[in-house]
């Protein structure tokens, strides 16, 4: 029964390596489009928020039609779609060169619903595969990601070091070629059958329960607590610590990748209680968090960005292995639900920051305290962006305290 879905694994395993690239290539080309094209920092994070807000458009869509979807088709439509928007986003400014950013969101737009996608039918479709430890399952699901992230960051390091931030587009189309591979792959999987609620109330009902929205909320906090960070860092290290981008993406972006799949697959192998290393791992992140925006040496804060992807590892996963087990029959709408909180943390924690730092710049306090410190009001401002962000990690540490404790009494009686 297992061996049949071998290949089904192996393409969802392909899609989250393509996850990683449409997750962290934009980021890595932040300080890029700003040098060669001149956009915002506030911009760069509006590509971030469009990149997760169509992610929760396509979750809540999910959440309460899938019942309409052919879930099979719509699985192995997934990939077709990340290769449709890595074009986009590529070509659309080698063609139209006067409309950049243009070509940048109408790309991001296409990606993102197969991000979307990718979210709410792979997880559940692994939950779906016979197995004896599915904790085990989902975690590796999840590392397959951060190791991706890792690849992604080492090759277009190298690749932008050799030939040039002006070839950015060429390193698009070749990362294409990997959800080519997972488009491929689905054309001869066997797709497990997934439950789907049968009315559209049952949705409601569902998204609307106290327990369910405690998970939430996990989602939330730990989506925010990751993706800020990896989002952020590689400008961040850059452009606040002075550090050559080869370098700190090699050292701090990948670094954080490394800790992520690190931890993920840690728990894959030897994790249990889930409750535990949730709450670990958000007090962890404040640490990182607070480290890296107070100090002004490279080495503080190239470890904290790198150590923020070990404590967040779980954050994610986490949630969404404590709401499968709340809720084991909930199918398709439960990590449908569950993808939109983390979407919508992952939207509203790096566009904070992009607010924040911008604002920061241009106050005449930040200016003067800048001065004085020897820093830039850019350098500052970034600062103070990534710190805004900790509040994330910090409201996670109290929920994640209360789940805990809740579960633990239940765990005596």
């Amino acid at each position: 029964m297992k061996t049949e879905y071998q290949i089904t694994k192996y393409a969802c395993y392909m899609v989250n390596v393509s996850m990683s690239v449409v997750a962290t290539l934009p980021p890595l080309l932040f300080v890029t489009f700003r040098t060669l094209y001149g956009i915002s920092y506030s911009l760069l994070g509006t590509l971030i928020l469009i990149n997760f807000c169509t992610q929760l458009l396509v979750d809540l869509i999910f959440s309460f039609y899938s019942q309409r979807f052919d879930i099979s088709k719509t699985v192995r439509l997934t990939p077709i779609l990340t290769v449709a928007g890595l074009l986009i986003y590529a070509l659309f400014p080698m063609l139209f060169p006067q409309a950049v950013y243009l070509g940048l969101v109408a790309g991001t737009i296409v990606f993102a619903a197969s991000g979307g996608l990718a979210e709410v039918l792979i997880s559940p479709v692994i939950a779906a595969i016979p197995s004896d430890r599915p904790e085990s399952e989902m975690s590796k699901l999840h590392s397959v990601y951060a190791w991706g992230v890792v690849g992604v960051v080492f090759l277009s390091t190298g690749f932008l070091r050799l030939f040039g931030r002006e070839n950015w587009k060429w390193l698009i189309l070749i990362w294409a070629v990997v959800p080519l591979i997972a488009s491929i792959l689905f054309q001869k999987a066997k797709i497990p059958t997934l439950n789907t609620p049968a009315e559209t109330s049952n949705v409601w009902k569902l998204a609307t329960g106290k327990r369910f929205l405690v998970c939430f909320f996990c989602i939330f906090l730990g989506g925010a607590s990751e993706c800020t960070m990896s989002q952020w860092s590689s400008s961040f290290l850059e452009q606040a610590l002075g550090i050559p981008k080869v370098w700190g993406d090699i050292l701090g972006v990948a670094a954080f990748a490394v800790m992520l799949g690190l931890g993920r697959s840690l728990y894959a192998k030897f994790g249990r209680n889930i409750y535990k290393v949730l709450l670990a791992g958000a007090a962890g992140a404040v640490v990182c968090y607070l480290c890296a925006g107070i100090f002004n040496y490279a080495v503080v804060g190239l470890t904290a960005c790198a150590l923020t992807g070990l404590c967040t590892a779980m954050l994610w996963p986490g949630s969404l292995i404590v709401a499968s087990d709340r809720f084991p029959d909930g199918g398709v709408a439960v990590f449908a639900l569950m993808a939109a909180g983390g979407d919508l943390g992952g939207s509203v924690g790096p566009q904070l920051v992009g607010i924040v730092t911008d604002a920061a710049m241009q106050n005449d306090w930040v200016i003067s305290l800048a001065e004085s410190w020897q820093l830039s009001a850019e350098q500052l401002g970034m600062k103070i962006g990534l710190l805004s962000a900790s509040i994330f990690p910090v409201l996670a540490v109290v929920l994640f305290w209360i789940v805990y404790r809740k579960q633990k009494h239940a765990a005596v009686r």
